[in-house]
């Protein structure tokens, strides 16, 4: 799994970690901040939220095209900078009037173009890494590993959103009540809130630190196609035809993800209405295991020692990830035994499921496709995206059998209908998770291959700007969730993957010309 990779893909998996540890720790509170804050209404927190999540993803399109003038390194460097000082910004207490909130808005769009600056172009610099012939069949894995490395600290983000803000409150004599809006609590929720987006300024600095340590590693790859033309004459130019195909190929690719990524990411919106509506959130039993982070973590790691016991060379390694492995299960067990029975769940906990079934599956992911590789049935990564729409579709049709018998939101009111157990929500992750290791990494594969080389960014952008799209179209169910029977919404989404899975699978002849 992680045999014969170069070390330069480490040194960037590990610096992108800490930066999306902070980024996702910062998003957890972002919009209940705003409420606290300037005491905005849910609609209007949601509508600065989705416009910063849609600019966030566009911004690598413009990073992109200035990678490609002067250089992707230089880029990342830059990038780093300019998030931290959006997140200083954000972390700095001020009062709840306007000049509060035009440093809010000013970090915002620090963050937006720091992160455009950086988290494309670091892609691509992995991308680079495997142009030389003697990591090419590995780029597929590669950006398995590297997106695996992304949700870890997606994973562990909201846990330390919500310690931090318990810890502050305190200290300062309350206790996180959702019902309190006396001015002295919001104060107090406010400032803890503002520690979470120093959290991030840390975790940029860690980023720093591990990418400029093991620069020597990557440097090599740090190079735009003018650069790799200057240095060798032999460079064989795409003609016009092949890179306009190319191109072509890619915005294929594109408006089909954007599809993808409305369904996919309900996580936020629509799955965590239902999670509150009507998951019935005090889980006793086996069951509420799964709402302990540290459990889950322990999980995930046993996956790693468990796959590592299998495929060490050596005796003494053989046993020492055995006994690891054990051990591990045995600490995520007495951990969940001493968590209350019953124990009582937030709809936002059903958020750390996603992250956390990308780290535990990734291992899994990666052994089935080197399996069909070595018997002469390789899936081609189009292909994988197009299974990925399908995957996607069935995940939905699972949430959809659990509201057969349901009253519609529309109908339901402001009331509840907590019947349903945890595992239809956990059930539908773990397909949509599924779905998303099929789609997402090797997509991002994809374009670091099929994109024209004097392009690379521009294309890594556009796969970004394809994100953004689809995270604002994903408002649209929540929009519905009044209007419209329970069973429609989710319907809209199955047949959106379901014609974005045709769409792909009839592309496929075409797409696996680029990649042959």
């Amino acid at each position: 799994m992680f045999k014969n990779q170069p070390k330069g893909l480490f040194a960037l998996a590990l610096a992108n970690t800490g930066e999306r540890f902070g980024y996702y720790t910062m998003l957890a509170i972002f919009a209940l901040f705003m409420q606290a804050k300037f005491g905005w209404t849910e609609a209007t927190a949601g509508q600065v939220y989705a416009i910063f999540l849609a600019v966030v993803y566009f911004s690598p399109l413009l990073g992109g095209i200035i990678a490609d003038k002067i250089g992707y390194g230089k880029c990342v460097v830059v990038g780093m900078l300019t998030m931290f000082v959006g997140y200083m910004a954000l972390a700095i207490p001020t009062g709840a009037d306007t000049a509060g909130m035009m440093l809010m808005f000013a970090g915002l769009a620090f963050v937006s173009l720091g992160t455009g600056l950086f988290k494309g172009n670091l892609q691509v610099l992995v991308g680079n890494l495997y142009d030389d012939p003697k990591y090419a069949d590995k780029r597929d894995s590669a950006f398995s590993l590297f997106y695996m490395a992304i949700n870890i600290g997606a994973m562990f983000a909201p846990s330390m959103a919500k310690w931090i803000t318990n810890q502050y409150l305190s200290r300062t004599g309350f206790v996180y009540d959702a019902s309190n809006f006396a001015p002295d609590y919001l104060e107090a929720l406010s400032g803890a809130y503002g520690l979470c987006f120093g959290v991030a300024c840390v975790s940029l600095i860690l980023s720093a630190i591990i990418y400029f340590a093991c620069r020597n590693w990557f440097r090599h790859a740090d190079v735009t196609a003018k650069q790799v033309k200057q240095a060798d004459a032999n460079v064989v130019e795409l003609t016009p035809e092949q890179t306009r195909d190319r191109i072509v190929a890619l915005l294929l690719v594109f408006g089909v993800v954007i599809f993808f990524w409305m369904a996919f990411h309900q996580n936020g919106s629509a799955l965590t209405f239902f999670a509150k509506k009507y998951t019935n959130l005090t889980v006793g039993g086996p069951i509420r295991f799964c709402f302990n982070i540290f459990t889950l973590a322990m999980i995930a790691a046993s996956v790693y020692t468990g796959f590592a016991t299998v495929q060490s060379d050596s005796r003494r390694s053989k046993w020492i990830c055995g006994l690891l492995t054990l051990a591990l299960w045995a600490g995520a067990i007495v951990l969940g035994i001493r968590m209350d029975d019953p124990t009582y769940a937030q709809p936002s906990d059903f958020q750390q499921f996603n992250p956390f079934f990308v780290v535990a599956l990734t291992p899994f992911s990666m052994a089935f496709f080197a399996a069909l590789e070595k018997r002469g049935k390789q899936v081609s990564a189009p292909a994988r995206i197009a299974w990925g729409m399908l995957v996607a579709a069935l995940g939905f049709l699972i949430i959809t059998i659990a509201s057969v018998s349901l009253i519609s939101p529309m109908d339901l009111g402001d009331n509840t209908q907590s019947i349903l157990s945890p595992m239809w929500l956990i059930s539908t992750y773990f397909t949509l998770t599924i779905a998303e290791l099929l789609l997402s990494p090797m997509g991002i594969s994809f374009v670091s291959k099929v994109a024209p080389p004097k392009y690379k960014g521009l294309m890594m952008g556009g796969w970004f700007a394809a994100t953004a799209i689809g995270n604002y179209l994903s408002s649209i169910p929540s929009m519905l969730w009044n209007k419209i029977p329970l069973m429609y919404n989710w319907a809209i989404l199955i047949a959106l993957c379901l014609i974005s899975a045709i769409v792909m699978f009839a592309l496929l002849k075409k797409l696996n010309k680029m990649t042959a």
